[in-house]
């Protein structure tokens, strides 16, 4: 019988970026079963007093997302793993900005219907994203942002990895993340982020 996890990303996120490369890692030795879901960071932050720099990059994380809810909408829920894929090499070891032109390039590497871009400006998608990440955050509270993991009924923010483990690594740590699941009282580990994410 499979793990059944949802997974709520945002493409332009690094820690989202880092954490699903993990667990497609750890999916290659253990049967998870995985749905991907879109969090918008636009969405989480549009009503937050932001600082000037900060709301200009948060501003910026709406395109990718109206294009990812776009592809669901068009091809299913199936396509947003590829596209997201496709966004990510981009964004994260491509170093690639947040940008309509990298999510253009994006689509084309994915060979999906390069049209989907029109949708990048398109505010009638906005209250799709905000259902969606309001679905993730209502499992886990509203002080969180993304990666959300919902294992079977317990949900998660996290984990933050600054790099994505590898073979017997990356099942330890399922392991222990399902441990940590399985016990409903369980809330909370932290400790203070010292490295960046490593691609």
């Amino acid at each position: 019988m499979s793990d059944k996890v949802k997974f709520w990303f945002d493409p332009s996120c690094p820690w989202a970026w880092v954490t699903s490369r993990w667990i497609l890692e750890a999916s290659k030795m253990k049967d998870i079963e995985i749905q991907w879901e879109i969090f918008s960071l636009g969405a989480l932050n549009e009503d937050k007093d932001l600082n000037p720099e900060y709301r200009e990059r948060v501003n910026k994380t709406w395109g990718p997302v109206r294009v990812l809810i776009s592809a669901k909408n068009k091809y299913g829920p199936e396509v947003l793993l590829p596209l997201y894929n496709a966004l990510g090499e981009l964004f994260h070891p491509g170093a690639k900005p947040v940008a309509k032109e990298t999510v253009a390039l994006a689509l084309a590497n994915a060979k999906l219907d390069e049209s989907l871009i029109n949708e990048y400006e398109n505010t009638d998608l906005d209250d799709q994203l905000r259902e969606s990440t309001k679905a993730g955050l209502a499992l886990v509270g509203d002080e969180v942002g993304t990666p959300i993991i919902a294992i079977n009924d317990v949900a998660f923010f996290g984990p933050v990895i600054t790099s994505a483990p590898k073979g017997e690594a990356a099942l330890n740590l399922w392991n222990g993340i399902f441990a940590v699941a399985s016990f409903p009282d369980f809330y909370e580990l932290k400790r203070t982020r010292k490295a960046r994410p490593q691609f």
